[in-house]
């Protein structure tokens, strides 16, 4: 079992650079392949980025690749999203997933765990 809690959404100005971060609970030794996704009102979930088991590979969704990085501390067992140059159409809820059948995720029917979201609102 995982738990997954995000933290550092909020109300963010056009062009701001918001860090998201997700800590992972779990008695697993195991790694698990970890992920970004965000869902808009009345849009499906989109995939935003991913990491391998031990950050050595990043994928990224072609609307926020250049301006957010994706990062894990295994240690600390938190999950990163750093945001840069936020526009308009990045408000979103964003949700932390992980899954441990894969080494890398990037589609939401492969996440065995969510968190519960955390919302970001960019403001013009």
């Amino acid at each position: 079992q995982v738990r997954l809690v995000e933290s550092g959404g909020g109300l963010v100005q056009v062009g701001g650079s918001p860090r998201l971060s997700c800590d992972v609970s779990t008695r697993a030794t195991r790694p698990y392949a970890m992920g970004w996704f965000r869902q808009a009102p009345g849009k499906e979930r989109e995939f935003v980025a991913a990491i391998g088991w031990f950050g050595g590979k990043t994928l990224y969704g072609d609307s926020v690749k250049g301006r957010f990085t994706i990062s894990r501390d295994n240690a600390k067992g938190t999950l990163f999203l750093q945001m840069s140059d936020l526009r308009p159409e990045d408000t979103a809820v964003y949700y932390c997933a992980a899954s441990g059948r894969i080494v890398i995720l990037t589609t939401t029917s492969e996440a065995d765990y969510w968190g519960q979201g955390t919302q970001v609102t960019v403001s013009s």
